[in-house]
């Protein structure tokens, strides 16, 4: 996991190294700057802006077991009933269904803390993932070229060098489109939840960012996340806030996203959610991160592979695949 992220830090980071690089003279010196001011912004942000984060976030912390032992009572039915209009039937029915899975809910809610526990034992990845990072920067192409020095077939190496610089630049785009993406996710959220006056606006609106590098299950258990702290503390305008997030997603999957990922990351929307479900199933949050990137890489060789079956076929090929005008990227 640790390398995995230092890959991907790596291919964040690089643009901005390698532009350095040619006014330093020097990539260990552009990767020192480049940490140097990433470190920096990092401290600028936390200083104005983490202490209220922190402060929402330990009050959210502390308000949560008093909240689910409610929930699992059903107390909470009553008093979302009582706020709402909501007949005493309906409130009756909605406090029995609570403490008929009230079990369930003391699970779910005990997954839910062992997950975070989990993440929180795995904080020394933030500080080991830019150490590794910074060899990937500073070696990687080398690395590269060691693995294509054993291939000895000419075709071969063509094939592999191909394959290489399609899912480098596959890679390089998807980094950037996700902080993109998550950037602009952040930003919304944080405006629209402060403007609507939610509980905790700050601490949602943040983990709305953050969760949006997660394809698919990210998004979704955010948006689950925002509408169930604003239902249990008695928001009275949650049906807003249903509906913006129903818009924003709309306007995100269909509208932002695709022009920002462009034709680099063309996958089909079936093969997508297999990717998520399958990367799920194999290795948990990580496998969903990594599902979009490794469906996009697949592709990538079942396209070079048929240019390099067909020339073992027929000889060298014009074009990337027949009946298209697409031409072959220069190795």
């Amino acid at each position: 996991m640790a390398f995995l992220f230092a890959i991907f830090f790596a291919y964040l980071v690089d643009p901005l190294v390698s532009h350095l690089d040619r006014l330093v003279k020097g990539r260990g010196r552009a990767i020192a700057i480049i940490y140097v001011l990433l470190v920096a912004l990092i401290v600028v942000f936390f200083f104005f802006v983490g202490p209220q984060v922190t402060r929402q976030g330990a009050r959210l912390s502390a308000s949560l077991p008093q909240l689910l032992s409610s929930v699992r009572s059903g107390e909470i039915a009553s008093q979302i009933g009582m706020d709402r209009g909501w007949s005493k039937t309906t409130q009756d029915l909605a406090r029995n269904f609570l403490v008929t899975h009230s079990e369930q809910i003391k699970m779910l809610a005990q997954r839910a803390g062992i997950r975070i526990a989990e993440a929180a034992q795995r904080v020394w990845l933030v500080i080991l993932v830019p150490i590794l990072a910074a060899f990937f920067l500073k070696d990687g192409r080398s690395f590269t070229g060691v693995f294509v020095s054993f291939v000895r077939s000419r075709p071969q190496r063509e094939f592999m060098e191909g394959v290489i610089a399609d899912m480098n630049s596959m890679l390089v785009h998807f980094i950037r489109a996700q902080i993109i993406l998550a950037a602009l996710s952040l930003v919304v959220y944080l405006s629209v939840l402060g403007l609507l006056r939610i509980p905790y606006a700050l601490v949602l609106g943040t983990a709305g960012g953050i969760m949006e590098f997660v394809p698919v299950v990210g998004p979704l258990m955010a948006g689950l996340v925002m509408v169930g702290v604003a239902v249990l503390m008695s928001y009275p305008h949650w049906v807003i806030l249903v509906l913006f997030l129903g818009i924003w997603r709309l306007v995100q999957d269909y509208q932002i996203a695709p022009r920002i990922m462009g034709e680099k990351m063309e996958l089909h929307p079936l093969a997508a959610i297999f990717g998520v479900l399958a990367g799920a199933e194999i290795a948990g949050v990580l496998g969903v991160y990594l599902s979009i990137p490794v469906m996009a890489s697949l592709r990538i060789v079942w396209r070079r592979w048929h240019v390099y079956s067909e020339k073992k076929r027929f000889g060298p090929l014009n074009e990337y695949v027949f009946n298209t005008t697409e031409m072959p990227p220069r190795i």
